[in-house]
């Protein structure tokens, strides 16, 4: 199983990622060993996710929620 996941970091700010384990990969965030990104803006929270079967299908829809405006994110998390 593959997740597209948007976290809310600590300032405010929503990061968009992929992993094959949520519990492990947010572990990894919030230790400060995750993106580049996250490290400075720890704690992060997981607001979002979707599941899928395809590796190839999440890394698309992955890309797709990353070109989304942050208001458009919010929109996602809300409809969920």
């Amino acid at each position: 199983m593959y997740y597209v996941y948007i976290g809310l970091c600590a300032d405010g700010s929503l990061y968009t990622g992929f992993t094959n384990n949520l519990h492990r990969r947010f572990k990894i965030h919030n230790s400060g060993k995750g993106a580049k990104y996250t490290r400075s803006r720890l704690p992060i929270e997981l607001l979002y996710y979707e599941s899928f079967d395809d590796k190839s299908i999440a890394l698309k829809r992955e890309y797709q929620i990353k070109t989304l405006s942050h208001a458009e994110k919010l929109n996602l998390i809300n409809k969920s």
